[in-house]
């Protein structure tokens, strides 16, 4: 049985949360909390595997809760999946790795989606997130998809679509094989996300999936170009040729 708490100060949400587990037979319900300090209670008390937690809580909001989680020495950090009726924090709860975000209201469907994730999670069948803090030696700290807002909807783009990633003054352009997306972001902190085994900075203003990288090439001006498989052209600085040349060696 997957050991689940629930922690939201609204009795309707924790009822409708209870009606849905009902239907899940390898869910047990081993708390609720209605404020952050009982949230974190529960969690150090019941130990559950799984935390539905709303992130506007009376005490701190539910990013502090898993703050407070985090630095707790006699705690196990449970799988977290936020419900909430504001989708402004969409962004935020995936950097801290959340399982996933339950907009309200959601559907039975909905619902059903996301503890379907944690079941993979738990029997390891799915990349254990990596600690809410974000620091970590082993491969499962990088995302393995960004989220964002674009034209009022909230996105899941993995990031094994994304081909090369441009910056254009306080944003980064994120393209795939078929649209672009315009992100409030820097180079930097989206470099500290994704995996450098797989997408690499050729040039201060961009980074390239290596996956889609077909040769490094010589223009006529002496400048260097990296090849996409599409033909795509993205400039690379001269200090970052050897780094692509070897990765093209070795692949």
């Amino acid at each position: 049985m997957i050991r689940v708490g629930l922690a939201d100060d609204e009795v309707l949400a924790r009822q409708k949360l209870r009606q849905f587990l009902r239907e899940e037979a390898d869910m047990e319900i081993v708390g609720e909390g209605a404020t952050a300090s009982e949230a974190i209670e529960l969690v150090r008390v019941a130990a559950p595997e799984l935390l539905f937690l709303d992130i506007r809580m009376p005490g701190m909001d539910g990013f502090d809760i898993v703050g407070e989680l985090t630095s707790c020495t006699n705690c196990q950090m449970p799988r977290i999946i936020f419900t909430t009726a504001h989708d402004q924090y969409a962004v935020r709860a995936f950097e801290i790795h959340a399982a996933d975000y339950l907009l309200k209201p959601f559907t039975q469907e909905r619902f059903r989606s996301a503890v379907e994730r944690v079941r993979l999670q738990l029997n390891g069948s799915a990349p254990k997130p990596a600690p809410a803090n974000g620091r970590s030696g082993d491969p499962g700290r990088y995302t393995t998809r960004i989220v964002f807002k674009s034209r009022g909807r909230i996105l899941f783009l993995p990031v094994s679509e994304i081909r090369w990633i441009a910056a254009e003054e306080n944003y980064v352009r994120i393209c795939t094989e078929t649209d672009t997306h315009l992100l409030r972001e820097t180079m930097a902190h989206l470099e500290e996300r994704l995996d450098p085994q797989t997408f690499l900075r050729v040039h201060r203003s961009s980074i390239v999936n290596l996956q889609y990288v077909k040769e490094v090439r010589t223009e006529p001006n002496g400048d260097f170009s990296v090849v996409l498989l599409n033909g795509q052209k993205v400039a690379m600085s001269r200090s970052y040729r050897s780094r692509v040349s070897e990765w093209l060696v070795h692949h």
